[in-house]
């Protein structure tokens, strides 16, 4: 059966065992003349090697792996194209060594265990130390990586294992405790135009059948996005093209006819999903438009749900837009509806102006802020009963509980804003929102200590003992309309009533404002829903 593509394994089970005898490496089948490129240009030795130059300075974890100075068990974990199974091989390669090569897409635990038992059956008869090496690690249940852990521990194998998942969500921490974790990363852009010059001119690649014009080669380069795999494939697709036209020269037409499309690197459901969607997020809030487009870009070719991103803009639109610009989260709000009424294609025009929009608005979390600490102060059991006056009196028999007694009703004051407690008795004085001076914030910022001196009745705002009562007074003094709204001294909004009184509106036998919130048409309390 074929093993990532690249190698067959030998037995069936998933497992392929160390050849007694051979050209290739133990446990891997030489490359023929028929071998796709990238497997005849495998590196023979770590000097080969290109790229991953943390990882191969001299005494290393990588190069003592390579040399086998020192027995200890590693996890690979990098993306596609990277040189993990090449440090396989090269492993292998190594003559004091016996090396297993294991399929996580077909082995169990049967056959893992197989090995061990094996491997520790050797040892003790003064056998070579057994090297196991496991791709797609990741693919392995709990059961399967569980059934390891003694192996590893007590060095009966030392596990070679590859993932192109970040390990740390897809490998069980005891595992992972026990091996040293490498994390190899996509080669620039040099080093992989090093390795497809190499392929032109090495005799096991091409042998300088063709030649590549750098038109050709830059397009090959960036087709391949670190993935040296990608190139090399691209490259030998390129090599056939011009060999069917009968040429020798592979320019950027030939090039561009065997591989058109670059392969976006974003799988839906691994680890490249939250990368790139934490790039798309960080990117608004660090208002940058250009790169949360590419990031939006990313999504959208590789096929991801527009409704997740449409979610995504959403919450940030409350968590990082917030107050400082209340429209965003109106803008967003229409992107996701659009998404749903319109859908794709023509929805990315929506989800890219609401991209735009939050990226370049003001930023603030102080509503994020906010609720976080009130939330704090929850879960630390902070807060007391619903003071007396705010409880529900709408009900017969509530106000023989005192429910509903001493309630202001901030309409009947000419700012709309009276003093009166709103919070529990321990959370007097808690300022849990802090607005900041972005945007439209500022405003609000201006007018919040005003109206927390009102509800508090920390302070007297000057002016106020002049204040024009809303049940009743006299005209405005300045001649104009009953009615017509000014400001008041305490800088908040004062609506002067017509001579007379409110029209309507009077005071029950019981203190109440007629009207008021404990009697309107419904015969509920004022602001409940109605039916």
């Amino acid at each position: 059966m074929e093993f990532d593509g690249l190698f067959p394994l030998t037995t069936p089970g998933g497992v392929g065992t160390a050849a007694p005898a051979g050209p290739g490496p133990a446990g891997f089948t030489a490359p023929g003349a028929d071998s796709p490129l990238p497997v005849r240009m495998r590196p023979a030795s770590i000097d080969e090697l290109v790229g991953q130059q943390h990882l191969l300075a001299p005494g290393a974890p990588l190069r003592q792996l390579v040399t086998g100075t020192t027995p200890m068990s590693v996890i690979l974990w990098g993306p596609p194209g990277t040189g993990k199974t090449t440090i396989a091989h090269l492993v292998a390669a190594a003559t004091d060594r016996k090396f297993i090569a294991m399929s996580a897409l077909s082995a169990g635990v049967k056959d893992v265990r197989a090995v061990i038992d094996t491997a520790r059956r050797e040892r003790r008869a003064g056998g070579p130390p057994t090297v196991l090496f496991i791709d797609e690690v990741h693919r392995f249940s709990k059961t399967q990586q569980d059934s390891l852990l003694a192996a590893v521990e007590d060095r009966t194998v030392t596990l070679l294992a590859a993932t192109t998942e970040n390990p740390y969500f897809s490998v069980i921490s005891p595992l992972l405790s026990r091996c040293v974790l490498l994390t190899l990363q996509s080669l620039d852009e040099e080093d992989v135009r090093k390795l497809v010059r190499r392929a032109v001119s090495d005799p096991r690649g091409l042998g300088g059948a063709v030649t590549l014009t750098p038109e050709a080669e830059e397009h090959l380069v960036r087709l391949a996005g670190g993935d040296v795999r990608k190139a090399l494939t691209a490259l030998e697709a390129a090599a056939a093209s011009a060999a069917a036209q009968g040429v020798t020269d592979i320019d950027l037409a030939t090039a561009e006819k065997a591989v058109d499309v670059a392969a976006v690197r974003y799988d839906r459901d691994g680890d490249a999903h939250y990368d790139v969607t934490s790039a798309f997020i960080k990117s608004m809030r660090g208002s940058d438009p250009d790169a949360a487009l590419h990031w939006l870009a990313r999504m959208l070719v590789a096929g991801e749900d527009p409704r997740f991103i449409a979610r995504r803009i959403v919450i940030f639109a409350s968590e990082d837009v917030g107050m400082a610009d209340p429209q965003a989260l109106l803008v967003a709000t229409a992107a996701a509806q659009a998404v749903q009424n319109v859908g794709l294609p023509e929805a990315q025009l929506n989800l890219a102006q609401a991209v735009v929009h939050l990226a370049t608005a003001p930023k603030s979390n102080s509503v994020t802020t906010a609720l976080g600490a009130a939330m704090a102060d929850v879960r630390a059991g902070r807060g007391g009963a619903v003071p007396p006056a705010l409880r529900d009196s709408h009900y017969q028999g509530s106000r023989g509980l005192g429910h509903g007694q001493g309630y202001r009703y901030p309409h009947d004051d000419n700012r709309g804003v009276v003093t009166q407690q709103y919070v529990p008795d321990d959370l007097v004085g808690a300022d849990y929102y802090q607005p900041t001076d972005h945007g439209a914030e500022r405003a609000v910022g201006e007018r919040l200590p005003r109206l927390r001196r009102i509800v508090r009745g920390t302070a007297t705002p000057p002016g106020d003992a002049g204040r024009v009562s809303r049940a009743a007074g006299p005209p405005a003094p300045d001649g104009g309309s009953a009615g017509v709204a000014r400001k008041a001294d305490d800088g908040l909004a004062a609506v002067v009533p017509p001579a007379g009184g409110a029209k309507g509106r009077g005071v029950r036998k019981d203190g109440a404002p007629a009207g008021g919130p404990e009697a309107n048409d419904s015969g509920a309390a004022a602001g409940e829903e109605q039916p």
